[in-house]
């Protein structure tokens, strides 16, 4: 019997230490997810940023396709 209860004591304990790990792999995991999110977002903002700015020089006139193309 107590070499029973000594096996479900390291067994629990192994498995805390499990449970620990994991966690400290998932929190580390949603720190690079949060900032891979925001490295989208500003590319998304500097793509819009370019993409109107195209938007203008074409309409200005500028960067269009000769007529013979």
């Amino acid at each position: 019997m107590q070499d029973e209860i000594i096996e479900l004591q390291s067994k629990l304990s192994f498995q805390e230490q499990t449970i620990n790990e994991l966690n400290n792999a998932l929190v580390s995991q949603q720190q690079q997810i949060d900032h891979l999110q925001q490295k989208i977002k500003l590319l998304e903002d500097s793509l819009t940023e370019v993409d109107e700015q195209a938007g203008l020089l074409t309409e200005q006139g500028q960067h269009e396709k000769p007529p013979h193309y």
